[in-house]
């Protein structure tokens, strides 16, 4: 997996990640990371682009609730402790939609498995970049 981080201006500062590749197992946790220096660096609001991502593991979906946790300033799940970090998606508050974290271009893949998990109605999902970006 390949992640690049880019600055972006909409109504707020906007972090984007272009995630390419595959997010499993092997290398959540680089998400997890990527999102964590940001955020320590000040950034709040984040983008996450799916065009390049062919591949998302049950680990890769942890780490999409773990940006988010972490973008709403709460605790974040101990990855290290396996199912509890997979329960703690399975009961996140999925009636809420994300403000601080928004995804870009899933294809259609990994639309199916957002859809499958209930991700779709948490997370935003934008097809046009600038839209994206100006919708923070």
């Amino acid at each position: 997996m390949n992640i690049s981080v880019l600055q972006e201006q909409g109504r707020v500062p906007v972090t984007v990640f272009r995630v390419e590749g595959q997010l499993d197992g092997q290398n959540y946790q680089s998400l997890i990371d990527t999102a964590r220096e940001a955020y320590e660096g000040g950034a709040r609001d984040f983008l996450l682009d799916l065009g390049g991502l062919t591949y998302i593991s049950s680990a890769g979906l942890v780490a999409l609730h773990t940006v988010a946790l972490l973008a709403r300033g709460e605790p974040l799940p101990d990855t290290e402790a396996g199912w509890s970090a997979i329960h703690s998606v399975a009961n996140a508050d999925r009636s809420a939609v994300q403000k601080h974290v928004k995804l870009l271009n899933p294809r259609e893949e990994i639309q199916s498995v957002l859809d499958m998990v209930g991700f779709s109605a948490a997370f935003e999902i934008h097809t046009d970049f600038n839209a994206a970006v100006q919708s923070f």
